[in-house]
């Protein structure tokens, strides 16, 4: 899976820390996220999409290998 949230982000003039605040959760957070080593909950993933606006599948997309 990968996502396309270090993009958004970057759409919103957001630093990875204020993203963190934004959503309730640590920056090394974000940042796994962003590498891929690290799967949201879908609560989180839904938190996600609701800042950004967009749906769950506009920020994270599956591979044809996942």
């Amino acid at each position: 899976m990968r996502n396309n949230i270090k993009v958004e982000r970057a759409r919103k003039d957001m630093t990875q820390e204020q993203l963190a605040e934004a959503l309730g959760v640590s920056r090394q957070t974000i940042n796994a996220i962003e590498k891929n080593k690290y799967l949201p909950s879908t609560l989180l993933a839904l938190k996600m999409s609701n800042l950004f606006g967009l749906t769950v599948n506009e920020l994270f997309v599956l591979e044809e290998s996942d």
